[in-house]
């Protein structure tokens, strides 16, 4: 039985890792199950027994790719020695791994014609939401800044980088695009700095 489920597992770390490889060069619309199938080396009944459809399976990357991003950011926030520093950090930290051409491919530009705006915010949501939530909760708890509630605060930071995000990786120039948006965000953030 044991046997059964790490081999269950594998085959489902194979379908996943080769699926985001291929919707993230290729793109959603160009990607089949027939060729998830065939780069995972499995059978293509092996991937719809663990995912009903091919948008489920893109779900599922989505996602993925979505949490590995906030742990980049997570990752690069850790060394940073007050509150400002883990705003200015992460902010750019964000656009980074935002610039990652398969992220931006899976999370920003297909990602919401596929699942479909609301889907696609809740797994937003999930992941940087809560990664915003916990940002602000503690600026208000260490006195940085002021007191509001720091899931409304969240949402309209998520829905600014996110618009910002996007924009940035249609540009032309998507370094110097999203440095303007970071300096804009971190300067909205910073207006909710208490008053000394």
């Amino acid at each position: 039985m044991v046997k059964q489920e790490e081999r269950r597992a594998a085959t489902r770390r194979a379908v996943l890792g080769a699926a985001e490889t291929l919707f993230g060069r290729r793109g959603y619309a160009l990607t089949s199950v027939d060729d998830v199938a065939a780069s995972a080396g499995v059978a293509k009944g092996a991937i719809y027994h663990h995912f009903r459809t091919k948008a489920e399976l893109f779900e599922a990357v989505l996602d993925i790719v979505s949490a590995r991003a906030v742990a980049d950011v997570m990752r690069a926030t850790m060394l940073a020695t007050d509150f400002w520093s883990v705003v200015e950090i992460g902010n750019r930290a964000f656009f980074e791994a935002c610039a990652d051409p398969v992220t931006s491919k899976i999370v920003l530009r297909d990602g919401p014609s596929v699942l479909g705006w609301a889907k696609w915010r809740a797994i937003d949501e999930r992941n940087f939401g809560g990664l915003l939530r916990q940002v602000f909760a503690t600026g208000i708890e260490n006195g940085m800044i002021a007191p509001q509630d720091p899931g409304k605060m969240a949402k309209v930071v998520l829905g600014a980088v996110t618009e910002a995000a996007i924009d940035a990786a249609q540009s032309e120039n998507y370094e110097e695009s999203a440095a303007h948006y970071a300096k804009i965000i971190s300067a909205m953030i910073s207006g909710w700095a208490v008053s000394v």
